[in-house]
């Protein structure tokens, strides 16, 4: 299946510097909100109170959020463990005015005009301490995937032009997402940050299929100059990119619109993610490679020299 009915011949390497431009504004921009706004960390990075919910039948997470906002507690997370029936309602941290109690009472309150039959089941404390940890250990898998992604490729392509690509492609992606939840001031939590490994991966996975294609045009052209090298493997892989993007950026926009309140930040971070992905896979992995001069020799097996015995 072809998104073009031929080959196209878009000049990509002609218009990096341009590229170049804008994504280094968009991280320059992404940084500096960052720094001076900085993410709106959610009850898993800042502790608060996890409350534990049955419900008597198939529990409504967007219908509990909504109920849990109007007792009075800002932007709370809602999701369902275990079985349908039970949901998790996390909270901010308690405010010196207010008790367990009364919290147990409102949350009660909250949930049993949904359901008559619900039930608290526990009430958890998760102190700063912990939140602190969970923040420190997702950076830490943040990096340790970027280390490893350039590993990878190093040992895939034997050459660190593409593997410094790729990594600067990747650190390039989640640096964006992260600085639009910033910018927004969208609740950032963990499954905000399971979505930023994804949309590495998916990254990653596009990239490869690009360098893949480059070092078969690498083989089979070798005089060719690598620019139009470079541009022929993406316009070959094009239809790909454009068809892979699509049918996944449907799903996940159909998952943002429907898919409740829980899901909002998880699907947000994808969208955006598909989406300077795709771009970042075109115009920057490759785009840095071929300015760091990556050549046919470099791609090409090295030949293996034997010795000649003496002839007599």
């Amino acid at each position: 299946m072809e998104f073009f009915h031929k080959v196209s011949t878009v000049p990509f390497m002609r218009q990096r510097k341009l590229w170049y431009a804008v994504s280094a504004a968009l991280i320059l921009a992404s940084l500096i909100s960052l720094a001076t706004r900085g993410l709106n960390f959610g009850i898993d990075f800042t502790g608060g109170v996890s409350v534990q919910v049955r419900f008597s039948g198939t529990a409504n997470v967007t219908a509990v959020t909504e109920a849990v906002t109007r007792a009075g507690y800002a932007s709370p997370s809602v999701s369902n463990f275990g079985t349908s029936r039970d949901v998790l309602i996390r909270l901010p941290p308690l405010s010196q005015t207010q008790t367990s109690e009364q919290l147990r009472s409102n949350v009660e309150a909250a949930v049993q005009s949904i359901d008559k039959g619900a039930e608290i089941l526990q009430i958890d404390n998760v102190g700063a301490q912990v939140g602190a940890e969970l923040r420190n250990s997702a950076w830490q898998s943040l990096l340790a995937t970027l280390i490893l992604i350039g590993l990878y490729l190093l040992f895939r392509f034997h050459t660190w032009r593409l593997s410094l690509g790729a990594v600067v492609s990747a650190m390039h992606d989640p640096i964006l997402v992260a600085g639009f939840f910033s910018w927004t001031q969208m609740t950032f939590d963990l499954p905000t940050v399971s979505a930023l490994l994804a949309v590495i991966g998916y990254s990653l996975n596009d990239t490869v299929v690009v360098f893949d294609r480059i070092r078969e045009r690498f083989h089979a052209a070798r005089r060719q100059p690598p620019s139009e090298i470079i541009d022929q493997s993406i316009n070959e892989t094009l239809s790909r990119t454009l068809i892979t993007s699509g049918a996944t950026f449907a799903v996940v926009l159909v998952l943002l619109l429907f898919g409740g309140a829980a899901l909002v930040g998880f699907s947000t971070a994808l969208v955006v993610g598909i989406l300077v992905g795709t771009y970042s896979s075109i115009y920057v992995a490759s785009a840095i490679a071929l300015d760091c001069g990556l050549k046919a020799e470099h791609l090409l097996p090295t030949a293996v020299k034997h010795p000649v015995d003496d002839l007599p």
